[in-house]
């Protein structure tokens, strides 16, 4: 399926983001536990990470609390990592949001990674009667205690919306000095600013759109000078980024699969922008599963951007195109869309373990290299059997 001359050796994770997105006509029970055997799935494939999303309205992003989803399915899985991604911070208390996440860390043996947001949805923000003007602003107030907490020193602080008086965690988290934490980061440049000044890392969830993927470069610029400017050093393994992707044995079938969940998504996207018929914007003018398919893989839609949907080859290709316009990062997320069926979904998943990881993890270069060790020295090695093997026969049949 993947040419074997070209390989690409470059110190990539895998992983997933879930939101995450289901149809509002399914059963919530069980959308919740496809999400958890999906992340078995992913476990046993030898995805690094599964990032999981904190929401409170919509009808689709239907997870409230990242934390009771990681420790429900912690034990169902062996090695796997698990991210809150991420958690809205100016919707908890610090201390509170510090105390749950150190014990969870303890609770996974240290698989716990930690994703702050300043919360994405405005009907999240409305109901908390929480202005969307001072949410950046409350969430780097959080962020800058948390890390404070995680690394065992003691808070004093008051803010407009929390207090906190010689606040400490009498659990400290099982990862010392404290559990990998990134800042989400779309398009403006205030994430990557958050995020180089305290020293974290960044978690790009606008890649697939146009406006995000050609802000990959200055998000690192930003990124670092920032880093620097607070006097730290930053890597580029810390970086991670979430793409809207699916991959079949074909591009035909890659498309055809993308049919299944498209209309919900138009649909939910229409509720939470208001989109109504007749406005001038493309989701109102969707009519048929095939026209919302070719808005996704042609121009893109919202926060999920421009899908690729191809075969593995698509997606090295794909890859190597981020690569070049970032300058490389270090982990690869899908984004966990449900556009395509659950059956078609853990295909997905598994034709990009087979055949895309090794492309980028160099695990398959040692078999190519015997092979072709071997094809060199057969004249000498396989002439040599047949020469033994034809003496043998010779011996046997002598008189």
């Amino acid at each position: 399926m993947i040419g074997n001359k070209e390989r690409i050796m470059a110190a990539l994770r895998f992983g997933s983001f879930l939101a995450p997105y289901h149809p509002a006509r399914e059963n919530p029970t069980l959308s919740l536990e496809r999400d958890m055997q999906l992340i078995e799935h992913l476990d046993r494939l030898g995805y690094h990470e599964v990032w999981l999303g904190e929401h409170h309205s919509g009808g689709s992003e239907i997870i409230s609390s990242p934390e009771l989803m990681i420790a429900g399915v912690a034990d169902r899985t062996r090695h796997i990592r698990f991210g809150t991604g991420v958690n809205s911070l100016c919707y908890h208390h610090p201390l509170i949001l510090a105390d749950r996440i150190a014990q969870l860390d303890h609770q996974t043996r240290g698989r716990i990674m930690f994703g702050a947001g300043p919360g994405q949805l405005p009907t999240d923000a409305y109901m908390l009667g929480i202005e969307p003007s001072e949410q950046r602003r409350m969430m780097v107030e959080s962020l800058e205690c948390l890390i404070d907490l995680f690394e065992g020193r003691s808070v004093s602080r008051t803010t407009d919306w929390f207090t906190l008086r010689d606040a400490r965690l009498q659990l400290l988290p099982y990862q010392r000095p404290r559990m990998d934490m990134v800042v989400a980061c779309a398009v403006t440049p205030s994430g990557p600013t958050t995020a180089g000044r305290l020293g974290l890392g960044m978690l790009s969830l606008a890649v697939s759109t146009p406006i995000g993927f050609s802000a990959l470069g200055d998000h690192w610029g930003v990124y670092e000078t920032a880093a620097q400017n607070a006097g730290r050093s930053v890597d580029r393994s810390s970086w991670r980024v979430v793409v809207s992707m699916h991959i079949a044995e074909t591009r035909e079938q890659a498309l055809a699969d993308l049919e299944w969940g498209i209309m919900d998504s138009i649909e939910y996207t229409r509720a939470i922008r208001g989109v109504k018929p007749g406005d001038d914007n493309p989701i109102a003018k969707i009519q048929t599963a095939r026209e919302g398919v070719a808005l996704l893989t042609g121009e893109g839609y919202s926060v999920f951007g421009v899908a690729m949907a191809g075969t593995p080859d698509d997606a090295v290709d794909y890859i190597r195109k981020l690569q070049a316009q970032a300058g490389g990062f270090g982990t690869l997320m899908f984004m966990a869309n449900n556009f395509a069926d659950t059956t078609a979904t853990r295909k997905s998943y598994e034709l990009f373990a087979r055949y895309v990881m090794p492309r980028f993890d160099g695990s398959t270069d040692p078999l190519h290299a015997s092979m072709e060790w071997c094809r060199e020295k057969s004249a000498v090695t396989y002439g040599g059997f047949v020469d033994a093997m034809k003496a043998t026969i010779a011996s046997h049949a002598a008189p």
